[in-house]
């Protein structure tokens, strides 16, 4: 299926090298094919409303938002066995020991079609050090006052793969900005970012499910457990965001660092370090099956 015309003001030749730029009415979204398949700027009628990358950013960790394929979050020290497989992945945050996030957000994405509203990116990887062969692919779809991002994973090795996906937008965040999302149980990190132990109910004083606001004194990272797949962002009273996950993206994870202008809030389908950990959400994926998931973003105003 493609919705590429040869009038389009961005041609796919073009479109390889540069940022995408969508656009439904008084809503734009700029996407970076080269840098993670990111969103570098999300606005409606001028407002914006995930965190916009600096000028030349050339770091997905600068952007408002990337896809995670095919795992979320951390790997304990990069290292895990499946089957006979024994899999040792490098860092790729820096001196940081656990590996994160999988390829897809540290890769260039090629753009395999696009029109005013809408593109479709893709990243094959090849198998290496990850040692399975895969094809990642990204859709938004930008509507007026809103944008749904579909992210989805094939299985292109001739054996089982495991695969996780999730989304990490960056919110901005001001001393009035709350958060309400329904969560009825949270994973507590280690220093390292590692899940330890499940703790029910309101953590530190921060009751999600009611709506708190978003500030933290001390780094708040965490992984929500039954998530409902809706979360709602206020400024004081006023609506600003409503996000809505695929019914898989049972678990929330919420980055508050201290002392910054933003913060995050990633619906995912598992759970940190998931081979460490037992119903983590991760799943396996026969030969050529695909797993897919998506985000849905009204944006208010």
């Amino acid at each position: 299926m493609s919705d590429h015309t040869e009038g389009d003001t961005l041609t796919l030749s073009r479109a390889r090298d540069a940022t995408l730029t969508l656009t439904a009415k008084d809503t734009q979204l700029k996407i970076a094919p080269l840098l993670g398949a990111s969103t570098l700027s999300l606005t409606h009628k001028g407002r914006d409303y995930v965190r916009p990358a600096p000028d030349g950013a050339d770091d997905v960790l600068q952007t408002g938002n990337f896809p995670l394929v095919p795992f979320a979050n951390r790997i304990k020290n990069g290292h895990f066995v499946l089957g006979t497989k024994d899999i040792q992945l490098k860092p790729n945050l820096g001196d940081h020991p656990h590996t994160l996030h999988g390829q897809g957000w540290r890769s260039r994405w090629q753009v395999a079609e696009v029109s005013a509203s809408r593109a479709r990116l893709v990243f094959d990887h090849k198998c290496g050090e990850w040692p399975w062969d895969y094809r990642a692919e990204v859709i938004y779809e930008l509507r007026d006052g809103g944008v749904r991002i579909y992210l989805s994973v094939t299985n292109l090795s001739p054996c089982a793969m495991p695969a996780g996906l999730g989304f990490h937008p960056y919110f901005l965040k001001t001393p009035q900005t709350r958060l309400k999302a329904h969560v009825e149980g949270v994973w507590l990190s280690s220093d390292d970012c590692l899940p330890t132990e499940w703790h029910g109910g309101v953590y530190r004083g921060k009751d999600w499910t009611n709506g708190d606001v978003v500030d933290a004194e001390q780094l708040l990272d965490h992984c929500h457990t039954e998530f409902n797949g809706r979360f709602d962002i206020f400024e004081g009273d006023e609506a600003v965001v409503t996000v809505k996950a695929s019914p898989d993206c049972h678990w929330l994870h919420i980055y508050v660092p201290p002392g910054e202008d933003f913060f995050c809030a990633e619906p995912v389908n598992h759970m940190p370090d998931p081979f460490n950990k037992p119903n983590s959400g991760l799943k396996c994926l026969k030969t050529g099956e695909r797993a897919m998931i998506w985000m849905d973003m009204t944006l208010h105003g």
